[in-house]
């Protein structure tokens, strides 16, 4: 399954950034990136399950590539595949909710935790180092 956004590795575990073009999807990868994630795709993901996973990577065509605003595409190391841990939408800080509900949204027929953040934000990559973070420990724990 071939999704619109951007995708890295934080600690091993999978972040699907969605938005729409311009929405900072690449921007916040990129800083994400610069603090010690791995990219793993911009602009197109492959979804793909196994083991009662979501595994996400790179089309081929794109794979160690990311749009940089003012750049170009820039070629950088990358994960062949990480499994998504995580999904954020990016939207305007007017839309962020103080306190959300726990939410989720399927693929491929299976649930994974999902958040909205205000991509531009100074404090969104480590609000989203928190989300991972909180979303790793939840899968951990027993049903």
């Amino acid at each position: 399954m071939l999704v619109h956004g951007s995708c890295v590795g934080i600690d091993g575990a999978g972040v699907l950034l969605r938005a729409p073009p311009g929405g900072g999807k690449s921007d916040l990868a990129l800083r994400l990136i610069d603090e010690g994630a791995i990219l793993v795709a911009d602009d197109q993901v492959e979804l793909s399950s196994s083991a009662g996973k979501i595994f996400a990577s790179a089309p081929p065509s794109i794979k160690g590539r990311i749009e940089v605003r003012g750049i170009g595409i820039v070629t950088m190391a990358y994960a062949q595949s990480v499994a998504l841990a995580l999904v954020v939408d990016l939207v305007a800080p007017e839309q962020v909710e103080r306190m959300p509900e726990p939410a989720t949204c399927r693929y491929l027929g299976l649930a994974v935790p999902q958040i909205a953040l205000a991509p531009f934000e100074a404090s969104t990559p480590a609000k989203l180092r928190l989300a991972v973070d909180a979303a790793k420990r939840d899968s951990t724990r027993p049903s």
